[in-house]
């Protein structure tokens, strides 16, 4: 049987995994993967600007949520999309009340239940985020706001579920992105203001 490579770890290669296999391999390797239909592929690693802006909204959107029973997430933590199957590590997830674990997850480290998602575009993945990934994303039912950060300009699109119908508002330098949902705002340049200068 041929064998390859994930992260530290060597797997059969094979064309389908069940649920519970992925969640293993994703488990040991140092990469994180993507899961839907029984296929598994490694998501791409990101930029400096990329990782930059991720941290940006991390850091207004835990200021806007203090004192609030919302948490919000890093990279690190993977959601499932339950209508469609789909298993992916947005690049910030906010959660409101209790964390709603898949129970097909037996390590119990995959949340069914963001309120709102985040995901700053890249050249590589812009076509799939603001695509296929942005239609599973729609599926969530307890999902109300999805938010993707352009990475060549100053510009964040949010799109807003409001009695089961979604709608795109976009905000660019000098205003600020609403996040109905939540009750914050993201101010666009100071999500890409960049103290280094570069």
């Amino acid at each position: 049987m041929s064998r390859c490579y994930l992260g530290r770890v060597t797997v059969p290669i094979r064309q389908v995994y069940t649920f519970g296999e992925y969640i293993d391999l994703d488990a040991d390797s140092r990469v994180k993967h993507e899961f839907l239909d029984g296929l598994v592929w490694a998501m791409a690693g990101g930029s400096p600007e990329h990782a930059a802006l991720a941290a940006a909204i991390v850091a207004a959107l835990s200021a806007g949520l203090r004192g609030r029973t919302c948490r919000v997430f890093t990279s690190d933590l993977r959601i499932r999309v339950r209508a469609t199957g789909l298993a992916t590590y947005p690049d910030v997830t906010v959660v409101c009340g209790k964390l709603e674990v898949d129970p097909s997850d037996a390590k119990g480290q995959t949340v069914v239940n963001p309120r709102v998602i985040v995901e700053v575009l890249s050249p590589s993945t812009e076509i799939y985020d603001r695509g296929e990934k942005l239609a599973h994303y729609k599926r969530i039912e307890s999902l109300d706001d999805i938010v993707l950060i352009a990475h060549d300009r100053r510009r964040i699109e949010v799109w807003h579920r409001e009695d089961g119908t979604w709608s795109l508002d976009v905000a660019h330098g000098g205003q600020s992105a609403q996040l109905a949902s939540i009750d914050c705002a993201l101010a666009v340049d100071e999500v890409y203001a960049n103290p280094l200068g570069a």
